[in-house]
């Protein structure tokens, strides 16, 4: 059975990330390493769980963000019940 993600190259990207030290740097990285759709992506996913967290509803969130039913859904599963990335990033966004 193949791996979706390799772990040794996710945990290579995960030290990458943290070797960054101010929000240029992230920003040139994130530009360089994603194409102009994923970071769209990206962005929309973490302003979805930003509004989630807040109390929104799915259709003020899809109309602030775009993002679809379905996305933001995901983003609210993964809120809830995934590995607490987003909370972990919501709770110091708080701070």
């Amino acid at each position: 059975m193949m791996e979706i993600v390799n772990p040794k190259a996710k945990a290579e990207l995960c030290h990458a990330i943290l070797s960054l030290k101010t929000e240029e740097e992230c920003s040139a990285f994130l530009d360089d390493i994603c194409s102009i759709r994923e970071l769209q992506d990206l962005v929309q996913r973490y302003s979805v769980a930003v509004l989630l967290d807040t109390g929104e509803n799915y259709q003020e969130i899809s109309k602030a963000t775009g993002a679809s039913t379905a996305t933001i859904s995901r983003v609210s599963r993964c809120l809830n019940y995934g590995s607490s990335g987003y909370r972990t990033v919501l709770n110091r966004r708080k701070k």
